[in-house]
């Protein structure tokens, strides 16, 4: 399943002749960016379900965009794009990923208040998902 995400173009660019669209592949564990079919950026996921009515945990462990297509801020775009859409499900998220804890540290509003800290069970999920 593959879900689309609506993500305004950035301000140096028009919405119409942007060709950057940021998709959620849950049946990959990512979000990617695209560049039309191409993929150029992804940002790597395991969900983790919540126990005793806690909700279920994002664990965000890998964010990149290729060589060719930085300078068009795609990985903020990603990121923004990723925690917005987890938050909107009331999910938590776990940033073991180094880009989604920094970028998280400098968007603080609303994104800290949704951040838990990583638990073993979710080192554990990551690894297996490798």
């Amino acid at each position: 399943m593959l879900r689309a995400m609506s993500e305004p173009a950035s301000h140096s660019e028009d919405a119409a002749t942007d060709p950057f669209t940021v998709v959620d592949v849950p049946d990959a564990g990512r979000w990617e960016v695209r560049d039309g079919d191409r993929v150029v950026g992804i940002a790597q996921y395991v969900v983790v379900p919540g126990a005793d009515g806690h909700p279920d945990r994002v664990v965000f462990f890998h964010t990149e965009v290729r060589p060719e297509a930085e300078g068009h801020g795609l990985a903020s775009r990603l990121a923004r794009t990723a925690l917005d859409a987890t938050i909107a499900t009331g999910r938590v998220v776990v940033a073991l990923c180094p880009y989604i804890r920094v970028w998280v540290a400098r968007h603080p509003d609303p994104y800290a208040a949704h951040v838990v800290p990583a638990t073993q069970a979710d080192v554990d999920a990551v690894e297996q998902s490798a």
